[in-house]
């Protein structure tokens, strides 16, 4: 069985509080675009479960949200079979693209699948949340508005049809460190959350994009200035906007035009800025597109 585990941008990002508990509670417009890893899965004889990926410095032991998203599942089903996940990265990793969110989700959902278990989108949504907050989203996937630590999910219109630029630069950044150095009750400036969920109704692109706003950036930009040289980078070849995507380094420009944004891949991939670099589109209808490298 082969799924696709998709990546997702956030159009905007807003730190509401620190709560008691140490989390952060936030309100994020949610995009997921079509860049995937992939993954494949075996029931296997032989009890267990034996992970493999493309990259050699991620671990394939329960320090993988892959490995416990599928353990989550068998062990509460007491699943007696084996089984093999072979994981193909594509989506930058730790860039704040929810890559190993992504993924994980679709373990639980192909675990789901391979073994009828028979559970509900909501309840493999309940059971997400356990992996990470992110989880809980990507199992959903789409346009949301995300609230509470992010688990708190309401549906949004899709995105208008546009085309999105990705670049990430040579570096990771710590969810944790920038959560960790982010003084909520400092934060002057939110991004208009509730506005840009009415300009996705109104299937304004305009006011989408005039509205991208990322609390996040006051943490990481400082720490890596080359994340506000790429977005200058986007901006200058045609982007109606571009921000840094959840706690970064990847930035994502919007264009309207294909031929824009064409070029502004290709100037953006000679300009040296980003190690890795995409084109591609917002999620739609089910439908896949594979992105540009």
């Amino acid at each position: 069985m082969k799924l696709k585990a998709m990546g997702k941008i956030n159009l905007a990002l807003d730190v509401v509080r620190k709560r008691e508990d140490g989390y952060h509670e936030v309100r994020m417009i949610m995009q997921t675009v079509n860049l995937y890893d992939q993954l494949e899965l075996r029931e296997t004889r032989e009890k267990g479960i034996r992970l493999w990926t493309n990259l050699p410095y991620l671990p394939v032991n329960e320090n993988n949200l892959v490995y416990r998203g599928a353990k989550l599942l068998m062990e509460e089903f007491h699943v007696n079979a084996g089984l093999e996940i072979r994981l193909q990265k594509r989506i930058p990793v730790a860039a704040g693209m929810a890559g190993g969110s992504s993924d994980a989700a679709a373990a639980l959902v192909g675990v789901n699948k391979i073994f009828r278990l028979g559970l509900s989108r909501k309840q493999l949504m309940e059971r997400a949340v356990t992996l990470g907050a992110d989880v809980p989203y990507c199992v959903m996937r789409g346009t949301a508005l995300a609230e509470g630590i992010g688990e708190i999910l309401t549906p949004l219109p899709p995105m208008p049809r546009c085309h999105i630029l990705i670049g990430k630069p040579g570096i990771s950044v710590s969810t944790k460190f920038v959560y960790g150095n982010l003084k909520a009750p400092e934060i002057r400036r939110h991004p208009d959350v509730d506005g840009m969920a009415e300009a996705l109704k109104e299937g304004s692109l305009e006011g989408i994009t005039s509205r991208m706003g990322n609390v996040l950036e006051l943490v990481t930009i400082p720490a890596h200035p080359v994340i506000r040289e790429i977005q200058e980078h986007m901006i200058r070849n045609g982007a109606e906007n571009a921000l840094m995507s959840g706690s970064g380094p990847t930035v994502f420009g919007i264009f309207r035009n294909r031929e824009t944004a064409e070029e502004a891949f290709r100037e953006l991939k000679k300009s040296g800025l980003a190690r890795q670099v995409f084109l591609t589109r917002p999620f739609e209808n089910g439908g896949f597109r594979d992105g540009k490298r």
